[in-house]
């Protein structure tokens, strides 16, 4: 596989050694163990420990610093990948940080709800996160830097996703099955292994409706009639895939913010080839009828991945007025507001609103201008 440099590489190396446990978030196979051996030449005495692995998660079960040291031996840096495999990873980690203030203790994890709910108190202001999602454009674009072969390339982004393994299939597999095999067997896992999921079928139905709504407006109430179970176990559902890292959520702008809470939301995928891979659908997309919804939803978590990964904190929306008017994404950013609208083919840069709008007019992102906007 070719190395593409990740853009948290320099804050990240600037967070070393400074006293703070560091905590890496993101989707499985998205390239969170060779982002941190990277570092392994720099820092040979880095001590790597897979949690995946029951004997190793045990042995870092919190027990009494000596123990636990005595274990990771004599290092001053050492990584837990898959931490949230460790039962009271957040009590391990806080003696490891309490007790050997010269060693940096790095935590990784697929699955933020185990691993959040389980550093969040005992590491209350001792821990740096960081996010890793698949490939942005812009660390593709370091590879690909010519513009037509963005345009051209733009069609297998949207279908396939970019995940690391996509991008630079394994000798003897092609995109397809790799997306497949992350879908069922890492993706899942994930989602499939949270205690509380006591009807597996229903959560998995769920994930294929929400593939099918990407870029409309998604009801709990109609997902609830349509399932056979609660709103209340929608709503915990959808948490549990987002903290899975499958899907986002995009609230509406309103200027009451409590009218908003009452309103739907749209829900996107952090990867659309991972949501093509859900409903089994890779047809090219001149033939689609989901194109569009399948551009939009490649902007909106392009602009989101880079919006986290810089920490540009930014808000995002979108608007819809009762009468259909609709602005694909709003970004607010310090108290102003920028729309775009995602249109696959369109001549012009921008698109006149109506008063009622919150923005008289709104940038234009299509399929030959979207690197501008990254």
């Amino acid at each position: 596989m070719s190395y593409v440099s990740r853009f948290i590489t320099e804050r990240f190396e600037k967070s070393l050694f400074k006293g703070k446990v560091i905590i890496l978030y993101g989707p499985r196979q998205v390239g969170k163990t060779t982002f941190i051996r990277q570092f392994a030449a720099k820092y040979p005495q880095m001590v790597y420990l897979n949690a995946d692995i029951p004997e190793i998660s045990t042995q870092l079960t919190p027990r009494s610093p000596e123990r636990i040291k005595e274990f990771i031996g004599s290092t001053d840096f050492v990584v837990i990948d898959e931490a949230q495999k460790v039962a009271d990873i957040g009590t391990t980690l806080k003696i490891l940080a309490d007790r050997y203030l010269q060693m940096q203790v790095v935590a990784t994890g697929s699955s933020s709800f185990d691993l959040a709910n389980g550093i969040v108190e005992p590491l209350t202001g001792r821990h740096i996160d960081f996010m890793l999602f698949p490939f942005l454009f812009e660390e593709l674009q370091i590879i690909y830097t010519d513009q037509p072969t963005q345009i051209a390339m733009l069609p297998e982004r949207i279908l396939y996703g970019s995940y690391p393994e996509v991008i630079f299939p394994p000798l003897g597999q092609d995109r397809t099955s790799v997306i497949r095999r992350i879908a069922q067997d890492y993706s899942m896992k994930d989602i499939l292994s949270f205690h509380q999921i006591r009807k597996a079928d229903k959560l998995v139905l769920l994930l294929k409706s929400l593939a099918y709504q990407i870029g409309s407006e998604v009801s709990y109430n109609e997902l609830a009639n349509a399932l056979g179970i609660s709103r209340q176990t929608i709503e915990q559902y959808i948490t549990i895939l987002e903290q899975a890292f499958i899907i986002f959520r995009l609230e509406p702008y309103v200027r009451n913010k409590r009218m908003g809470l009452r309103r739907t939301r749209k829900i996107y995928f952090w990867d659309t080839g991972l949501r093509n891979a859900l409903i089994n659908n890779f047809e090219p997309l001149d033939v689609r009828p989901d194109k569009g919804a399948l551009f939009e939803n490649y902007i909106v978590s392009e602009l989101k991945k880079k919006a986290q990964t810089k920490e540009t904190w930014e808000n995002f929306y979108f608007w819809r007025a009762y009468d259909g008017e609709e602005i694909d994404l709003l970004i607010e950013k310090d108290g102003k507001l920028q729309g775009f609208e995602c249109k696959w083919k369109y001549k012009d840069e921008v698109i006149k609103k109506s008063p009622e709008a919150p923005l008289p007019y709104c940038s234009v992102i299509s399929s030959e201008n979207y690197f501008r906007f990254f």
